[in-house]
């Protein structure tokens, strides 16, 4: 009986560090919850539940979305349980006044908080999937996964397939991004963080760090957005009018790291907890 017990418990366990982690993939038409979905056109953004998939660990829940932009969008949370399946992202005012997060978090026209683009020495080359697009979710030993593919991407002279994926674990409020060309053939990826007017940006050779609120109805919080990278893989970084870019070397595979907070959480809930979070 005692060993039942024990196995029962470490059963238990290991099932509460796994709802640490969620995903969520589905078509609007009729919310079922599925692990692939493939597109011939390559632009579901609004036929795909929250626009794309999501991916939600402790601290934050992020999408892909489902279209040309390469974007990583933020759903910033106040609390460590899952909302994700709960709320699909949009909750309503009374919920957020009960502690649900909120879809604060304006993207605009840029990659977000980490997406991905390409860059072809002069300008930025969005992911436009010219033989389709597929976005997956799934579990991992340590968490979830979500990852968006674009086939026939037109780059410098040729078409190259970029994967973009993301991965988080039970036991890190961060998120891992992984950004590949399938064949293994060397391109620039470009990656970074949007900003808007009145917040506090702030970046160096290996992170960006941006904190405010963003220009949204629904935005109702401080919100904290990172972005860490290695500087070798990364030997650009540059601020525009719009975001702090990180451009890389020529690679087949890069990989950065996304951190997100706000006011209401208990650790990284002010512009200064959460840059010295960063840059620790």
């Amino acid at each position: 009986m005692k060993k039942l017990f024990l196995v029962i418990s470490a059963f238990i366990i290991t099932l509460a560090a796994y709802a640490q982690t969620a995903t969520s993939l589905f078509w609007r038409s009729d919310s079922l919850q599925v692990n692939e979905i493939v597109s011939e056109t390559g632009d579901q953004y609004r036929k795909v539940g929250h626009h794309g998939p999501a991916i939600e660990n402790s601290h934050m829940i992020l999408r892909l979305y489902f279209n040309d932009s390469g974007a990583i969008d933020l759903y910033s949370k106040s609390g460590r349980g899952m909302e994700l399946e709960r709320y699909l992202w949009y909750p309503d005012a009374e919920q957020q006044a009960a502690g649900a997060g909120v879809d604060g978090y304006i993207v605009g026209k840029t990659v977000g908080c980490g997406g991905i683009a390409l860059w072809d020495g002069e300008k930025e080359v969005k992911l436009v999937a010219t033989k389709g697009r597929t976005a997956r979710v799934g579990d991992t030993k340590k968490g979830s996964y979500v990852e968006m593919i674009a086939y026939g991407v037109e780059y410098m002279d040729g078409l190259v397939d970029i994967m973009i994926r993301i991965d988080v674990t039970a036991k890190s409020r961060l998120a891992t991004v992984t950004a590949s060309e399938l064949s293994g053939k060397k391109v620039q990826f470009l990656t970074g963080v949007n900003y808007h007017e009145g917040q506090r940006v702030s970046h160096d050779k290996d992170h960006i760090s941006v904190w405010g609120l963003h220009p949204a109805k629904e935005a109702s919080l401080p919100i904290g957005a990172a972005l860490l990278f290695s500087s070798k893989a990364f030997p650009t970084v540059e601020k525009t009018g719009d975001m702090v870019r990180a451009i890389s070397a020529p690679s087949s595979e890069i990989k950065t790291r996304i951190l997100a907070a706000s006011t209401k959480e208990a650790e990284l809930n002010s512009a200064r907890r959460f840059e010295e979070y960063v840059v620790d």
